[in-house]
Order: C-alpha cells, then sequence, then structure tokens
C-alpha cells in the first residue's frame, strides 16, 4: 500500500532538531539534529549548526515543489 506524502511539507523546529512533516503533520519524513550551545559535544556527536540543520531541512521539505517543477 503506497501513502500520499501530501505536499507542502513543513519545518517544525524542535529543542536539538528539525521535523520535516507532511502536509497535515500526520507523517514525519526527516529528523535533521543540531548542537549550538556546546561545540565539543557538537563535534563528538557530529552534529550540524542550528543554521545548517535548517538549511538541509528547509532543502528536503522544498522537494515536492522541485520534482514536480511547481513554484
Amino acid at each position: 500500500m503506497t501513502r500520499k506524502l501530501s505536499p507542502p511539507w513543513q519545518v517544525i523546529e524542535h529543542t536539538e532538531s528539525f521535523e520535516v512533516t507532511t502536509a497535515e503533520r500526520s507523517i514525519s519524513l526527516a529528523y535533521i539534529y543540531f548542537e549550538d550551545e556546546n561545540p565539543t559535544r557538537r563535534s563528538e556527536t557530529r552534529r550540524l549548526t542550528r543554521d545548517e540543520a535548517r538549511r538541509v531541512a528547509s532543502n528536503i521539505a522544498k522537494l515536492p515543489q522541485l520534482l514536480t517543477g511547481k513554484d
């Protein structure tokens, strides 16, 4: 059975991650984790900065538009 991943996909910010969801927030498509508080911890856990994670999440959320050619 195929699920409908209805656009527009949304980006929701959490304490240490960004979540990409379908339009109704019924399906979580991706979590992108970040660490800005502690550079040592970020290095140890290999997490992105908040800005890097936001950009990745934003680009994932744009995929339906890019694939269909709609603006």
